[in-house]
């Protein structure tokens, strides 16, 4: 049985700090990376007192942690059936995809005008300026550094306010991304795309960053649009060892 206990274990390595979580805290952040981790997906059904007995906690904070997924669009509830995970909203995750493009756009504006790399782009380019048999090929790792690329990206600006919106949207559309790095092509392609972007804005290039950075959201955009019930449903296989 998953106690919260090991809760800490699933909360991202670069997500921002944040004050020590309650029951109700935990209960969402878990439920939140079954999720991710495609232990959940769109479909699933479950009630309150099975999250309950799972987690080891008592109803109360689990009825507030599903209350606020549902909040976020992630999870409903019928009178009859309970809880479920809602499908995927192809057209909310284009609203996303191109909410990213104009946060990230501004964002690599501001470090092509600097006249020295950060130390945050240094720090990228030991991760992805590396030749092909350095490279990782693990779906989670890979996709866990694709966050940190694009967030770092932002960070780099020193605008916590750009920070903080950039990082909602990457909490909405963490699960199709994860997704996206199960398929060896997808990694090859971000490993080259990463490279050229980064090469460009320390080159402070701007506009051609920017043309990069755009084709290489889009192109992830296009790939969530092939995403079926199937291949999370594969996805959830891998997960657990099935």
């Amino acid at each position: 049985m998953t106690r919260l206990s090991s809760i800490s274990a699933s909360v991202p390595t670069d997500a921002p700090p944040v004050a020590k979580l309650n029951l109700a805290d935990q209960v969402y952040q878990e439920l939140k990376a079954r999720m991710h981790d495609f232990r959940l997906v769109p479909g699933d059904r479950f009630s309150e007192l099975e999250i309950g007995r799972r987690l080891g906690v008592s109803r109360t904070p689990v009825r507030e942690a599903l209350f606020r997924l549902r909040n976020e669009g992630l999870l409903e509830v019928e009178s009859k059936s309970g809880w479920f995970v809602k499908p995927i909203d192809f057209a909310r995750l284009d609203q996303l995809y191109d909410l990213r493009i104009i946060l990230e756009q501004a964002s690599i504006d501001r470090l092509a005008s600097r006249n020295a790399p950060s130390q945050e782009l240094e720090a990228l380019k030991a991760v992805w300026l590396v030749p092909p048999p350095e490279r990782l090929t693990d779906a989670r790792e890979v996709g866990e550094l694709d966050e940190q690329f694009h967030s770092t990206l932002v960070r780099a600006t020193g605008n916590d306010e750009l920070a903080r919106v950039h990082w909602d949207v990457t909490e909405r559309i963490r699960l199709v991304r994860r997704l996206d790095f199960t398929r060896p092509d997808r990694i090859e392609a971000t490993y080259a795309e990463h490279a050229k972007i980064l090469r460009q804005i320390i080159q402070r290039k701007a506009e051609p960053a920017r043309l990069l950075l755009k084709a290489h959201i889009e192109l992830s955009k296009v790939e969530v649009r092939k995403i079926s019930l199937a291949a999370l449903h594969e996805a959830r296989q891998r997960a657990v060892g099935g």
